[in-house]
C-alpha cells in the first residue's frame, strides 16, 4: 500500500529550507515521490494518509555509542526512537548487536553521510516537533515509532 507522509513542514534536507504543505508519498521501502500534499494526491490517488506535525524530514544516523538498555533489540529500538535509521558499524560490535540492527533494517555504515530524501531511494523519514522530540520514525518504509 502506498502512504503519504505530511507534516507542516517537508524538508528534502535538514540543511535545505521547509516546504509547506509538502509530503513524501512511500511505495513499500522506497520514496516514490516527494512535493507539495495536493500534488502528490492526484499523482497517488487512494492512498493512505499520515498527517504529522512538526518537521518532516530524512532520518537520522545515530553517530555515537547506542543508549544503554536490557537488551540489544532495545538498544536499537531506543536509537530508532530518536528519529535514526543508521548506525556506525564502529557502535554495533557484537553479533548480538549486529542481529537486533539487521531484523529491525537499521543501516550500518562505515563513516557518517549526508541525509536526504531521495525519489526512488530507500524510505527513511523523521518527524520532530518544535522542541526537537522525534514524533515518528520510518525505517524502509515502515511505521518503526510513533509517539503517543
Amino acid at each position: 500500500m502506498l502512504t503519504i507522509h505530511t507534516a507542516d513542514e517537508l524538508r528534502i534536507s535538514w540543511d535545505a529550507d521547509p516546504l509547506k504543505d509538502g509530503a513524501v508519498a512511500v511505495e513499500g521501502d522506497r520514496v516514490a515521490g516527494t512535493g507539495p500534499l495536493d500534488v502528490l494526491l492526484e499523482r497517488f490517488p487512494g492512498a493512505r494518509v499520515r498527517s504529522w506535525p512538526g518537521a518532516l524530514g530524512p532520518a537520522l544516523v545515530h553517530e555515537g555509542p547506542l543508549p544503554e538498555a536490557p537488551s540489544p533489540r532495545e538498544r536499537v529500538h531506543a536509537i530508532l526512537k530518536s528519529g535514526a535509521v543508521a548506525v556506525l558499524q564502529e557502535h554495533v560490535d557484537t553479533p548480538e548487536l549486529r542481529a537486533a540492527a539487521q531484523r529491525n533494517d537499521v543501516v550500518v555504515l562505515a563513516r557518517t553521510r549526508p541525509t536526504a530524501i531521495v525519489a526512488l531511494d530507500r524510505a527513511d523519514l523523521a518527524v520532530f516537533d518544535v522542541d526537537g522530540a522525534c514524533i515518528a520514525t520510518v525505517c524502509a518504509g515502515r511505521l518503526v515509532h510513533r509517539r503517543r
